[in-house]
């Protein structure tokens, strides 16, 4: 577990797609696009023009590294994003854990005093996902209500030791966990097991019980895999009153389990969650599907990872 003094968020900035901007529950985007294209010849090109549009805005002479994330092979968007950009660079995967890893990975630089401020940016694009893990979108594949969708978007934070809106406060790190489950489409069923593993270590390494927080909000189990973590850990005595997860109140109304990626947490949490008043102790869990599309062709069990955040928004 790391406890930090001195780590503050003190400025951000997203993008959202179509999707996202007529049926989101987003309220307080920067940028929403009205196609997947982004004025690019593809969904990849796209996505990487989504990234350098965050960067750009958050961009100034004092950043000392850049820390990012996406779902493409080799982070192929991140490490385009980065280049040419003559900062430091460090990319960070753990699928849709992947905000938290980055967010801890500058926070723990900032706390060892080798760095001031550092961005992190984390993206996802649903097409480019799409053809990526299952099937384009051309082939019409049905998808079963256990799965998620893949949100469109892009964000970043500017991670700083001096005095911000939101004050970064411990995290702990997750360990990957088999969740014996080999279905892709139920990402919730695979996460929920290292999501309560992870939320029980952070509490008792941190001595502190779940009715410390406004919220606690994990990243994108969904319906699905939001009822199983509740479900186990309601019934070892948790108080989860103050719950809610992140994928699954994402859109208005969608006809599956609710959003996924690496964006939808920190979309949801800065574009949502932070200007609603009574949020200030907030326990963030990002949760992580690890699988390719060669571990679910090889038919093998898909690992999870969860890396828990704890913040304190000034209000």
């Amino acid at each position: 577990m790391f406890n930090y003094k001195n780590v503050y968020i003190d400025d951000w900035y997203s993008i959202i797609g179509p999707k996202e901007k007529s049926d989101g529950n987003l309220k307080k985007y920067n940028l929403g696009l009205n196609d997947y294209y982004f004025n690019e010849k593809t969904f990849e090109k796209a996505e990487v023009k989504m990234q350098k549009f965050v960067l750009n805005h958050l961009k100034s002479s004092d950043i000392d590294v850049i820390c990012a994330s996406d779902l493409m092979d080799q982070m192929i968007v991140s490490n385009l994003m980065a280049e040419e950009e003559n900062i430091p660079f460090l990319g960070v995967y753990n699928a849709c854990a992947s905000f938290a890893a980055g967010l801890i990975s500058i926070a723990n630089m900032i706390q060892a005093k080798e760095i001031k401020n550092g961005i992190y940016i984390t993206s996802s694009h649903n097409l480019a996902a799409e053809k990526q893990f299952r099937f384009p979108v051309e082939y019409g594949a049905v998808k079963p209500v256990r799965s998620t969708f893949t949100a469109t978007g892009a964000i970043g934070v500017k991670v700083t030791n001096k005095e911000g809106k939101i004050k970064v406060i411990s995290a702990t790190l997750g360990k990957v966990k088999d969740s014996f489950v080999k279905d892709a489409f139920n990402m919730g069923g695979v996460m929920a097991i290292s999501a309560v593993d992870t939320f029980k270590e952070h509490l008792k390494r941190s001595h502190k019980s779940e009715t410390d927080y406004d919220l606690i909000l994990t990243g994108d189990l969904g319906a699905c895999g939001s009822k199983i973590f509740k479900k186990v850990l309601e019934k070892e005595g948790y108080n989860l009153k103050n719950y809610m997860d992140a994928g699954e109140n994402f859109y208005k109304t969608i006809d599956c389990s609710g959003a996924s990626g690496p964006a939808a947490l920190p979309l949801f949490l800065f574009d949502n969650v932070i200007y609603n008043k009574k949020y200030k102790k907030i326990l963030l869990l990002a949760t992580g599907s690890l699988h390719s599309p060669l571990l679910v062709n090889q038919k093998m069990s898909i690992p999870s990872v969860t890396h828990a955040v704890e913040i304190e928004v000034e209000r």
